[in-house]
């Protein structure tokens, strides 16, 4: 369940170091940096993140950038969260842009997609990330058929309607990555309201995930990233129960964060990832059950 992050203490071992960046696997103990991936392994691509204002979506732009890739930030309405994001990409010395648009809507769908192709003429990573949140705000006094309308409406159907159109302009280009947002526990199910909605709606992104790398090979890549526990604003809020459980069911024994799911992102879409498409990535710390 994607439930705003922070990362470990960097450490400065050597790479002969056979302890380097192994981390602390005591329960409970802080995320540790993980080894570098190679700098600019995406030097000179195009990408776009929706729902990229905060949360996983900001760290996943972020992290593309520093990869060397230029990215357009999506929001639905908070374009100072977005602006916020497209400047520090600019700081790091990478071109962003800005569109504001609520995936709700076909329409909004289709003007995404045609203003993202205008602004560089090509796109070459286009992540799916935006999410109905269902578990703060006004959203959590909302009925179960209110709540299911709306995550059916953005998390299912935009990210079909836009893989699809994005889809089909990669595969004339001749390339492009593909990745949507599932959720870990998709398959087998949680109890409860959140735990149904979820399930389902997140099982349906991970099966036409499946479905759309096998319509768009071998020109496109598409993958699922399947985050656990993420400690986004839901988790910095929840109650002691689920502190405990979040810890309790990751073999890792900790939160994850926004920027491990990035990590997962950046791989997938690079080279180095080139022989990987249809995929459904957990992003957990590994499940005790």
């Amino acid at each position: 369940m994607r439930v705003g992050g922070g990362s470990g203490p960097a450490y400065n071992r050597s790479v002969s170091d056979p302890l380097a960046n192994r981390g602390d696997d005591r329960p409970g103990a802080e995320p540790q940096r993980a080894a570098p991936l190679p700098d600019r392994d995406l030097a000179g691509r195009v990408a776009v993140v929706t729902g990229s204002s905060s949360g996983i979506g900001r760290a996943i732009a972020l992290e593309l950038v520093a990869a060397g890739a230029d990215c357009l930030v999506h929001g639905r309405e908070n374009r100072a969260g977005a602006e916020a994001v497209a400047e520090e990409i600019r700081r790091c010395g990478r071109d962003a842009e800005v569109l504001l648009a609520d995936l709700a809507t076909h329409a909004a769908q289709d003007v995404l997609v045609e203003r993202a192709w205008q602004w560089r003429g090509r796109i070459d990573i286009w992540v799916n990330n935006a999410g109905v949140d269902t578990l703060t705000g006004a959203a959590t006094e909302w009925t179960f058929e209110e709540k299911l309308d709306a995550l059916w409406q953005v998390d299912v159907r935009a990210t079909m309607r836009l893989s699809r159109a994005v889809g089909r302009r990669m595969k004339q280009q001749g390339s492009g990555a593909i990745i949507n947002i599932g959720w870990d526990q998709a398959e087998n199910g949680m109890a409860g309201d959140s735990g149904e909605l979820f399930a389902a709606v997140k099982g349906a992104v991970a099966t036409f995930t499946r479905s759309l790398a096998k319509s768009l090979a071998p020109e496109v890549r598409v993958n699922c990233v399947a985050p656990g526990w993420i400690q986004t604003a839901w988790g910095k809020q929840a109650s002691d129960y689920w502190q405990r459980r979040a810890v309790a069911e990751s073999l890792l024994g900790r939160w994850g964060t926004p920027e491990d799911v990035a990590r997962v992102v950046r791989f997938l879409v690079s080279p180095a990832a080139g022989f990987i498409t249809g995929q459904v990535i957990a992003v957990n710390g590994g499940r005790k059950s």
